[in-house]
């Protein structure tokens, strides 16, 4: 009997968690400043941690790397990973490259401008220290940061 329960929970949550197997996306954490959250990239002993192969802080992965197409650290990353917000809106991609419309580098486009209500570098819209999920207030959770 006990087996069969055991098996059970496993084949349920086998299909919960099926899509984002499927989808190959991996969560790398959430930006944000609070450095005692456990999944912040500003813990260095949670999702910070320079030691974790898929952190944005490890200089050798594929998310932390200076080389990779898919680094928050290249100026000339093509698949930088995503930002949501706590309600699954888009936010644009932790990137350094300038050029990239959706990047938050990108002083001229929708998620990097000071001037956008949609960007995390406006300190009275999305970038608000004071949102209760923005990534700059140091008592939030911040937003997931999910890579392909």
């Amino acid at each position: 009997m006990k087996k069969s329960v055991f098996f059970c929970f496993v084949f349920i949550a086998l299909f919960a968690f099926m899509p984002l197997l499927a989808s190959g996306q991996d969560y790398l954490g959430n930006l944000s400043k609070n450095p005692y959250a456990p999944n912040s990239t500003s813990n260095q002993f949670g999702a910070g941690s320079p030691f974790i192969p898929n952190s944005i802080n490890n200089q050798f992965g594929q998310y932390g790397s200076p080389f990779s197409p898919k680094s928050v650290r290249n100026p000339f990353a093509t698949q930088a990973p995503r930002l949501y917000d706590s309600q699954g809106n888009y936010r644009g991609k932790l990137s350094n490259n300038p050029f990239d419309p959706d990047s938050i580098s990108n002083p001229y486009g929708k998620y990097g401008s000071h001037f956008s209500p949609d960007s995390i570098n406006n300190p009275y819209g999305a970038g608000s220290r004071f949102g209760s999920d923005s990534p700059n207030n140091p008592f939030g959770p911040g937003w997931r940061i999910i890579g392909k």
